[in-house]
């Protein structure tokens, strides 16, 4: 087993945010059946090992900024988020993030939180990635940007806008395509001819590279040596990873477009499954250690859905409050 340099240390911390990510969505769907979450809930369940595996690979002590789809939990906890702030977000508390404003993981700062939130439509996070890049390297910062954009997306007029542009000034930062074969319900065959989503590297002049995104130390791997290539001035990357989501694209999608032979054989390379028996097997942690991490993070959860659910709601002057720069309000 090539650890790719993680200790045994760093490679049971990997576990902890894997079956954090699982655990904590696992307990806003509880949530979401109680009608306690506002609006809607999006799982990445078949996902969580690119997520956490990606974001593993920065540097936030550096400065490093990931921008997270609405599947990419993972990866903001990895960069600092707490389980509490993301159930009062979801629960649209008035000491959440936003304050009872937007929802789920749509909040984050950079340099407060290691990420900023996300941008609904989708295609334009790389171009805003492209610039907090540009602006670090203005501000003579060493730091690199990883940006997550879907199939779909990477369809999109603003991506590509920003993906050229971030060649063209050789900006320090790493894209990640989640190849998960469905832009909500549209099969990729139905909405690009693009033999595998890492070609579309070619036609801006960046590096692109395919990864099995189910194998965590695969996509550790790739996104570690994108990111140093980044770093010492080498440009961007785009890196595919091929996945899937078990679940549809939300909690009200019942996922009926989706073959239920497709969903079994994915279900069988469930990537936190995968990475557990691979640690137990090769020495790195027994039985007992994955239970202790599982016991801790359920701990964890137990405590912050007991906050979050005494927290109060936004009074409704809150509305009125927060609107222009200078008031102090986001402080």
């Amino acid at each position: 087993m090539d650890t790719h340099g993680l200790t045994r240390d760093q490679l049971l911390d990997i576990e902890y945010y894997l079956k954090l990510t699982r655990l904590l969505e696992e307990r806003l769907v509880a949530l979401f059946r109680q009608a306690k979450v506002i609006g809607g809930l999006y799982r990445s369940l078949g996902q969580e090992g690119e997520s956490v595996a990606a974001a593993y690979a920065l540097d936030f002590k550096q400065g490093d900024v990931v921008q997270p789809l609405i599947r990419n939990m993972g990866s903001i906890l990895v960069a600092g988020a707490k389980p509490l702030d993301i159930i009062r977000q979801y629960m649209a508390k008035g000491n959440s993030p936003t304050r009872g404003r937007e929802l789920n993981i749509h909040y984050g700062h950079p340099d407060r939180d290691g990420f900023i939130g996300q941008i609904s439509m989708l295609g334009d996070m790389i171009p805003v990635m492209a610039g907090i890049t540009l602006a670090g390297r203005m501000q003579k910062r060493n730091l690199v940007g990883l940006a997550f954009i879907g199939d779909g997306g990477s369809s999109t007029g603003a991506f590509w806008e920003g993906f050229n542009f971030a060649t063209v000034q050789r900006l320090p930062l790493v894209i990640i395509v989640e190849h998960n074969a469905y832009a909500y319900s549209t099969p990729t065959e139905k909405q690009t001819a693009a033999k595998t989503l890492a070609d579309k590297a070619v036609g801006v002049g960046a590096i692109g590279e395919t990864v099995d995104g189910n194998d965590v130390l695969a996509v550790y791997d790739a996104t570690k040596r994108a990111v140093d290539r980044a770093r010492h001035g080498e440009g961007v990357t785009l890196l595919e990873v091929k996945t899937f989501r078990i679940k549809g694209h939300a909690e009200h999608d019942n996922q009926s477009y989706v073959p239920r032979e497709v969903i079994d054989e994915w279900s069988e390379k469930d990537p936190v499954n995968r990475f557990e028996r691979l640690l137990v097997e090769n020495g790195f942690a027994t039985d007992d250690d994955v239970k202790s991490i599982e016991a801790r993070v359920r701990r964890e959860i137990d405590v912050a859905t007991d906050e979050a659910e005494k927290s109060p709601m936004p009074s409704p002057e809150e509305a009125t409050k927060g609107l222009f720069a200078g008031d102090g309000y986001w402080s």
